[in-house]
């Protein structure tokens, strides 16, 4: 048997602004923007080059979801980003405006540097030792 974790679900206020923030900002792809009940939608983000776990925006629903926005890891980093290109990523995130947490720093596993999303859950920026 052979399984894989394909998709992620991330809570975020608004389709659009988190659309806006994965596409414009981090260079995600739309891989999927399907109508649902009332005016909720399936919305997949996949990292370019579309390898990896894809994330599933969903929209808060109700006031215990939106209490979560931001801070679903409970603080810790929950995506780690893998690159082949860290500094060629750092550079084009950076000026787009993200931010980061941190310098980046070379670990036993790779280099890596923390930034956060437009809601604040934090992720790695990771390139793997090889």
């Amino acid at each position: 048997m052979t399984q894989s974790i394909a998709t992620i679900a991330l809570v975020v206020k608004s389709y659009d602004e988190a659309i806006a923030f994965y596409h414009d900002t981090l260079g995600f792809d739309l891989a999927e923007d399907t109508p649902l009940d009332g005016d909720k939608r399936w919305v997949v983000m996949a990292p370019a080059g579309k390898s990896g776990a894809r994330l599933l925006l969903a929209r808060a629903d109700g006031p215990i979801q939106e209490a979560a926005i931001g801070n679903q890891a409970g603080g810790r980093v929950m995506f780690f980003l893998e690159t082949d290109d860290f500094a060629g990523d750092h550079a084009r995130m950076l000026a787009k405006g993200v931010q980061f947490l941190e310098a980046p720093r070379q670990e036993p596993y790779g280099k890596v540097a923390v930034f956060v999303d437009l809601y604040g859950n934090k992720w790695d920026l990771i390139e793997p030792q090889r």
